[in-house]
């Protein structure tokens, strides 16, 4: 049940990061409204508060959460751009998630 937990919990926060990061650039690049930057201020506060929840050591949780959000970002490109990952994003994406599996759930010694 942790394990579900801990992957839930860092999807949502690189959602949430992914979201606070993609209205920036929706007003700076495609001249969308500068209100963007309302929700994408929430979006990134959401983000280091999601964080936050972990009950790992921070330096344990941030280099895990990368893995999960190299994965989110693959499924935004597709999802949200358009873009099809291509066989090597999805195998660089999978060895990512090993790497936070590994990080996350290997038995810690104290």
């Amino acid at each position: 049940m942790f394990e579900f937990k801990t992957i839930a919990l860092f999807i949502m926060t690189a959602v949430a990061e992914i979201v606070g990061c993609y209205l920036p650039y929706l007003w700076l690049k495609q001249e969308k409204s500068i209100l963007l930057l309302i929700p994408a201020a929430f979006s990134l506060a959401l983000f280091a508060w999601l964080l936050s929840l972990h009950p790992a050591a921070s330096g344990r949780v941030y280099a895990a959460y990368g893995g999960v959000y190299i994965f989110v970002a693959m499924v935004w490109l597709w999802a949200v751009d358009g873009v099809k990952p291509t066989l090597w994003d999805m195998v660089g994406a999978s060895i990512a998630l090993i790497g936070m599996a590994i990080i996350m759930f290997a038995p810690k010694s104290s």
